[in-house]
């Protein structure tokens, strides 16, 4: 098994990626087998079916297909299909890095060499180039405008006793976002396992994912919602009666990894996806799409914050990868 999160410096980092200054994408494939291409992810359908035809009209000839799910379902897909002897998707495109780190450490996924990295942080690129960030997807405290005039401004005002009854949260068990979350939380000092006792004493309503959380708020059937900042941002711009608050003691977010399988006989054509995903056409769709990108000159969704205005969580990656299954067994036993 490879050692990963073994960290190199930043001068390695950039050659692992094949770095250059393109903004373009990866030649496109010219083997006719490297014509079709299939994409697991949790992206709604809406938004990698507008990416796909994106990519398809840039990529002549290439077709893709799509498998949605939520990150839980995908994973268990993985892993059947591993178990019968072979991976059937090229690229995955989902939610949560200690998934990402975990499929590399059992060497699932193959290096990328992808030229669009050069424009992005390196905290939202793999040290040894196996999975590369495409959003900056923040959870944040979303409210009803009609029930709450002050929202809850941090983390902690949440176990104030009361919103009790009155906060909605996706379940990590299915949510890739909320499991990273979930480890985040149990790993901050000031929060911690007391933190989440808390939290669960004050009876929140656990959802199959962010989009039923968003929905509850908007429709004020729970006055707060845990939840990704886009799904609010999106029901805020259709009218519904729902803003956000970024938490005062920080918003942990995931990157929102795509990678490459190694299993994959399509390696030129799923690395040109991954690399178009990074892209500044890639990443304008993204903005598009509600989603804070991760290259600067994309710009920024409408009514969103700067980057530079919002607080967000960077936690050891390797601790939260390593510490995830631990935090999520510990949230659900709270809750029988």
């Amino acid at each position: 098994m490879k050692n990963r999160l073994h960290l190199i410096a930043p001068m390695l980092l950039v050659t692992a990626l094949g770095l250059s200054a393109c903004s373009g994408t990866s030649s496109a494939p010219e083997a006719a087998q490297d014509k079709k291409l299939i994409v697991y992810t949790s992206e709604p359908q809406k938004k990698i079916d507008e990416i796909v035809q994106a990519f398809e009209k840039a990529n002549d000839g290439v077709k893709v297909e799509v498998f949605r799910a939520a990150t839980g379902e995908l994973k268990t897909r993985i892993a059947a299909e591993r178990q019968a002897g072979k991976i059937t998707a090229d690229v995955i495109l989902a939610a949560d890095v200690p998934t990402f780190e975990k499929y590399a450490s059992e060497g699932v996924l193959s290096k990328l060499d992808v030229q669009n990295s050069s424009a992005l942080d390196k905290k939202f690129i793999d040290p040894e180039g196996y999975w590369v960030g495409t959003r900056i997807i923040p959870t944040i405290i979303a409210y009803n405008t009609g029930a709450q005039s002050e929202p809850p401004a941090s983390w902690m005002a949440l176990t104030n006793e009361k919103y009790k009854g009155k906060i909605a949260m996706p379940n990590p068990d299915v949510s890739g976002a909320a499991a990273f979350n979930t480890s985040v939380w149990f790993q901050e000092p000031v929060m911690g396992k007391t933190w989440l006792q808390d939290l669960v004493a004050n009876a929140p309503l656990v959802l199959e994912s962010n989009g039923p959380v968003g929905q509850a708020v908007a429709e004020g059937s729970s006055e707060i919602g845990i939840v990704v900042d886009y799904v609010a941002r999106e029901l805020a711009a259709k009218g519904s009666p729902i803003a956000v608050s970024y938490p005062s003691d920080g918003a942990p977010y995931v990157s929102q990894p795509a990678g490459v399988f190694t299993d994959s006989a399509n390696q030129k054509t799923a690395t040109a996806f991954v690399d178009f995903l990074i892209s500044k056409e890639g990443q304008e769709i993204a903005v598009r799409q509600s989603y804070l990108p991760v290259r600067e000159d994309a710009g920024v969704p409408k009514g969103a914050p700067a980057l530079k205005d919002i607080k967000l969580v960077d936690p050891d990656l390797k601790s939260i990868a390593g510490g995830q299954t631990e935090a999520v067994d510990f949230f659900n036993s709270l809750l029988k």
